[in-house]
């Protein structure tokens, strides 16, 4: 499966994501993929993306399995469910 964290960088809620990017990269050893939703507008409308962060776990087909949405960022467990 594929997570991937949508959000916009020299936010006011940037920092509290890049840490917890990092944290589940140092936790777990495995990363998260970021997308800029400026630079890929045509993802954001696919999964009608509007709220930053969002952050998805995508399927083997691209199906959304679990979504999180605005600055309340899920524990790290709950996105390593989908890490596998």
């Amino acid at each position: 499966m594929r997570v991937v964290c949508v959000y916009r960088d020299n936010q006011d809620y940037s920092r509290s994501v890049n840490d917890w990017i990092e944290n589940v990269r140092r936790q777990t050893g495995r990363e998260i993929e970021t997308m800029d939703p400026d630079t890929n507008t045509g993802f954001c409308e696919a999964y009608d993306i509007v709220e930053y962060p969002t952050i998805l776990a995508l399927g083997e087909n691209g199906d959304v399995r679990a979504s999180w949405r605005g600055p309340s960022l899920p524990l790290i467990n709950e996105v390593l469910y989908y890490m596998v």
